[in-house]
């Protein structure tokens, strides 16, 4: 066992899905194909079935102690993972080794009973994860307090908002002590204050020296809680390693880096509306060429290229630019510059970006129109990546480790004092 929490090993998980033959729009349809039914052969009758893989031999070690986070898309199997660690479901192949006691939070209130108190559920929980009477009547009134339902706590969970019932489920959790803890994207349920709270009781548990599994679509959060990454894209492994590396990666997959993406040659794919529809979008530098690679000295323009295809008022063009974390660093649109009138046209919109102003690293540009508070013509999520290079240190080669996503050039002032 040494000091292995999680070995899991070529696991894959499989399911079937019935899918009927016929569509019943009417209640006449079904009466009609109920009939039909009596009449066909009975191997007939049966609905075709669909083998979906949810995991593919998938295998990975996970140490006591460290803290991963799990990235994906929706579908990839990240739920469908924790859910075979949790002993929810089992593997169709392979297996898993779980080394300590496990607590789970895949979806709210996991594991409780609805016609129990929310005092009565903390002790059920705890007795699930074989915690003694003693060691929970240690941790209640911290669990209590942490929840904020202290004013409900004899009230059957049944009649708990979603809000009061993943604070209690998440107190539960990350107060009981199990040596792993578990957590899906359940914390999405909570507000912004109690979401906060719970990213530092997870810090909290893994300075503890305990393993946390930790799925999330809030980068920000995987990067700064969890030293380690797995990604999972359509059941497969796709990488395991740092933390940064794997989000980047994650981030960057099918985003074109050749700074400019043009729909031109394919019009009738192109992102738009009955007013306006995109053409291409660039980035260029401070030289004019249209590059992925810049200089982190020197500004850079963003160009986006559309059609005009009736008049459009209030129409506005703009660019996001999110780093390699997810986390958005700042958009803007050619409305700040005021209102435009566009009558059928190609126009293009440019935003230049001042040097030095974004540190070393890479980046990813969103490009969108709409009319405010009326209609989205498009958006292009990610659309191109680009990145800022080490050029602008001691001999304009060398990184000067400056820390932080921006580096702006601000005003100093030195003076000798007597």
């Amino acid at each position: 066992m040494g000091d292995v929490a999680i070995r899991v090993e070529n696991m894959s998980k499989a399911y079937k899905i019935a899918r009927a033959k016929y569509r019943h729009d009417t209640l006449r349809d079904q009466l009609v194909d109920g009939v039909r039914s009596l009449l066909r052969p009975r191997s007939e009758s049966r609905p075709s079935q669909e083998v979906f893989w949810a995991l593919r031999e998938v295998s990975f070690e996970v140490k006591r102690g460290e803290v991963v986070g799990i990235v994906g898309h929706n579908g990839a199997g990240k739920s469908t993972l924790l859910k075979i660690l949790s002993r929810i479901t089992e593997p169709t192949a392979g297996r898993a080794e779980i080394y300590g006691r496990v607590g789970s939070l895949l979806e709210v209130g996991t594991g409780f009973d609805h016609e129990l108190t929310g005092l009565e559920n903390i002790y059920l929980s705890g007795a699930i994860l074989g915690m003694r009477k003693a060691e929970i009547d240690r941790k209640l009134d911290e669990i209590i307090a942490f929840s904020e339902v202290d004013k409900f706590i004899d009230t059957p969970v049944k009649r708990y908002s979603s809000g009061m019932y993943v604070r209690l489920a998440f107190a539960v959790a990350a107060h009981l002590e199990p040596e792993i803890l578990v957590v899906d994207e359940v914390l999405a349920v909570g507000d912004a204050a109690f979401q906060r709270k719970c990213l530092g009781k997870m810090g909290d548990v893994a300075q503890q020296g305990r393993t946390v599994l930790f799925v999330s679509h809030n980068m920000a959060a995987i990067t700064r809680l969890c030293r380690w990454g797995i990604w999972l894209d359509r059941g497969y492994l796709r990488d395991h390693g740092p933390t940064d590396e794997v989000v980047a990666k994650y981030f960057a997959a099918g985003v074109q880096a050749l700074g400019e993406l043009t729909f031109r040659d394919r019009l009738p794919e192109a992102p738009g509306s009955e007013y306006v529809r995109l053409l291409s979008f660039r980035v260029r530098s401070d030289h004019g060429e249209v590059t992925a690679s810049l200089d982190a000295r020197s500004p850079f323009s963003v160009e986006i290229e559309y059609e005009v295809l009736r008049p459009a008022a209030g129409l506005r063009v703009g660019l996001r630019i999110t780093a390699h974390d997810g986390t958005v660093l700042f958009s803007s649109t050619d409305a700040d510059e005021g209102e435009v009138a566009r009558d059928p046209g190609t126009y293009v919109s440019c935003c230049t970006i001042p040097g030095p102003f974004l540190n070393y690293g890479q980046y990813f540009l969103t490009v969108g129109s709409d009319t405010p508070m009326i209609q989205s013509h498009f958006l292009v999520e990610r659309g191109l990546a680009f990145s800022v290079e080490h050029t602008g240190g001691i001999g304009a080669h060398i990184s000067d480790g400056r820390q932080g996503v921006l580096r702006p050039a601000l005003p100093w002032a030195v003076r000798r004092l007597a």
